[in-house]
């Protein structure tokens, strides 16, 4: 089955295409939110690891800027964040010009790399193209196997526990240069949180992928067999998916995974943030939609900002930024 595999390179172009564009809406992908007990280092650490990207600080607060525009914000706190119980944010990522490449680079920095399970029988691996290909079942494994396919050993990829217990993906390849790409999610109906993000948010689309465009009254699919490579001994659920492409390449991706959710306000990853034209605008027609609001309108440092709600729990905070 290679629709994961269709799918990551039509978002791929597609956010070429797009580059430096922001949706008709003026919703740009701003920053993802992160609690750390010690930012500078935290900062530090992913400017080494992600060299395009440089440290900086941004509306009082440290932070790192990535070479398409989107920022890591660090809010510091005085106590280790959690990383569970699980909320709807699941991790965040760059695409890289050789994932393999960096991992041998991680290795020979010492940085903590996170094994994946390539089959039923748990063989670790570090990096997906150590996987036969194609994201494949337990019965495409064995017939795979009878046929002698090898991985492709190219490409792939691969995650890192970061600073705080975040967890940051590496993929490729990607040439010709690393950038943020996403903030990956889980929600309990992919394809129901996509059209809220495209309809509500009024963010673009993804890929439609198999069969008829996503309603209110289709977005309730079922879920596919579980595939590998995974985190989990009993395989991964990755189908239906779903994708959005908010701007500067940077998308938030979405794959299926039952609740409950908690919130992620306190967690590693807080929020992530989103930069709208006119914010009053925004919250008020939000509002009008029967959108929940956690936190009307009011300063952040030097900007105005509004925290709302979205499917399972997820934090999304708007920004006010003029055009």
């Amino acid at each position: 089955m290679k629709t994961n595999s269709v799918v990551a390179i039509v978002l791929a172009l597609w956010a070429i295409a797009l580059r430096g564009q922001a949706p008709p809406s003026g919703i740009r992908f701003h920053h993802v939110h992160l609690n750390s007990v010690n930012p500078d280092a935290a900062a530090d650490y992913y400017t080494k690891v992600f060299t395009t990207s440089v440290k900086t600080t941004f509306n009082g607060s440290v932070a790192v800027k990535t070479v398409n525009g989107p920022y890591l914000v660090f809010a510091k706190v005085n106590t280790p964040p959690p990383t569970g119980p699980q909320s709807a944010i699941w991790h965040f990522g760059w695409n890289t010009p050789d994932s393999r490449a960096y991992l041998d680079r991680f290795h020979a920095m010492k940085l903590e790399v996170v094994p994946m399970y390539a089959d039923p029988e748990n063989t670790v691996i570090e990096i997906s193209s150590d996987a036969l290909p194609n994201f494949p079942t337990t019965s495409r494994i064995k017939e795979l196997r009878s046929q002698n396919v090898q991985p492709a050993r190219v490409g792939g990829f691969q995650y890192l526990r970061g600073p705080d217990g975040s967890l940051v993906e590496n993929a490729g390849n990607f040439p010709p240069m690393e950038y943020f790409n996403h903030v990956h999610l889980f929600h309990e109906d992919p394809a129901c949180a996509q059209l809220w993000y495209t309809t509500t948010l009024g963010i673009a689309g993804g890929p439609q992928g198999r069969g008829t465009p996503i309603t209110a009254d289709n977005c309730k699919r079922p879920y596919e067999e579980v595939t590998w490579p995974a985190f989990d001994t009993g395989g991964m659920v990755r189908n239906p998916a779903g994708a959005v492409l908010v701007s500067d390449m940077a998308s938030v991706l979405i794959r299926p995974r039952h609740g409950p959710y908690v919130s992620p306000r306190g967690q590693i990853v807080d929020h992530f943030v989103l930069s709208v034209p006119d914010l009053d605008a925004s919250v008020a027609r939000l509002k009008a939609q029967g959108v929940k609001v956690t936190e009307e309108i009011h300063r952040w440092g030097t900007m105005r900002a509004a925290m709302i709600e979205g499917p399972d729990l997820v934090a999304i905070e708007l920004v006010e930024v003029k055009p």
